[in-house]
């Protein structure tokens, strides 16, 4: 991307088209040379254009207000089950008769998370549950002080003994597909369907509720995290969301941004990632490597595919900002990453 990024800022001055400010023209003495934007530069700025405003965020993709003075808020799903959320990040816990059983552990309000709990009991926690090994979702668990038991799918563990992080302790409990979980007269369902954003990420279904827990895979209102969530394996990611979408239950708790998700946003997510796989497959086909490069340069094969890449990139988000622009929170500032990210997904894995 090199033509889309900026560089030495300090020697820099920039070309500003239709009220964006799109790329640096270097000074001479910089021996950096660069030109004009590409032709037909989507008006959303690449990567590494800084942005003066972005887009407002939509109605529809924002949650109930959290309290500042306690920097998080609970949803009460029923029947013992709440989620837990800074309308950024997302856990839940589930209280029975003799104790809690808590979904994940955010690094973002780990120091809350007992608090959140005493809300609603004074049951000790009794039982943690791993979605998966990434600290942004279980960096917080040492801050829970001793939980007996820890449960998560067998390559978690593997991940977590390799990253030998102490505020994410192992897994006491692990298992290879499924397993249930009763405590009490409550039940948590958990599944592994592949590996999608991470190997190891599971499914946590409460059946009583009706609540699906599938971390970084859905995100209610928004687009994906940068590179669909960094997803490990972008079209299994895909997959995962189809299978979401035919699987029986009324919330979805995704892990991340504002609210829990419905139906709905399930379908929106996934008609969104077939628009952006068909407009990568359509810039892909139609786009000449080395069309308009300097000559120069066309014994360049790193320049010559960054060149390709970014023209491809920019038709990809041509092509999708007309219509998700205004349906999907978010969506001027992981785009271009989405762009890139599929791209290579279909040239390349």
């Amino acid at each position: 991307m090199a033509r889309l990024l900026i560089a030495r800022l300090a020697q820099a001055a920039f070309l500003v088209v239709g009220g964006w400010v799109l790329a640096p023209v270097a000074h001479a003495q910089s021996g950096v040379a660069t030109e004009a934007p590409y032709p037909n530069m989507p008006s959303i700025p690449a990567i590494g254009v800084r942005t003066a405003k972005y887009l407002d965020v939509p109605a529809s993709a924002q949650g109930p207000a959290v309290d500042p003075a306690k920097g998080y808020r609970l949803q009460n799903f029923g029947s013992g089950l709440y989620m837990v959320t800074d309308n950024q990040i997302q856990s839940m816990f589930l209280v029975y008769d003799h104790g809690v059983v808590v979904m994940d552990a955010p690094q973002a309000y780990a120091s809350s998370l007992r608090r959140a709990i005493a809300e609603v009991t004074d049951k000790p926690v009794t039982h943690l549950v791993y979605s998966h090994s990434h600290a942004d979702h279980i960096g917080g668990a040492k801050a829970l002080g001793e939980v007996p038991v820890i449960i998560a799918h067998d390559e978690t563990l593997r991940l977590l003994k390799r990253d030998a992080d102490p505020n994410r302790p192992l897994p006491t409990l692990t298992f290879p597909e499924r397993y249930t979980l009763r405590v009490g007269e409550q039940v948590l369902e958990l599944s592994y369907h592949g590996p999608g954003h991470v190997p190891g990420n599971i499914f946590i279904y409460a059946p009583r509720q009706s609540v699906l827990m599938a971390i970084d895979l859905v995100f209610p209102g928004w687009i994906p995290w940068r590179r669909f969530a960094v997803a490990q394996d972008v079209l299994e990611a895909f997959a995962r969301v189809e299978e979401i979408r035919t699987m029986d239950w009324d919330f979805i708790v995704g892990g991340h941004v504002t609210r829990a998700g419905t139906h709905a946003d399930v379908e929106r997510q996934a008609e969104f990632y077939r628009d952006i796989k068909q407009a990568a497959a359509t810039a892909l086909a139609t786009t000449k490597v080395g069309e308009g490069m300097n000559p120069l340069d066309k014994g360049n094969p790193w320049a010559l595919f960054d060149d390709y890449i970014d023209r491809v990139a920019a038709q990809c988000v041509n092509a999708l900002a007309p219509k998700w622009s205004k349906q999907l929170a978010g969506f001027d500032v992981f785009i271009w990453d989405q762009c890139y990210s599929m791209e290579q997904t279909l040239r390349i894995d």
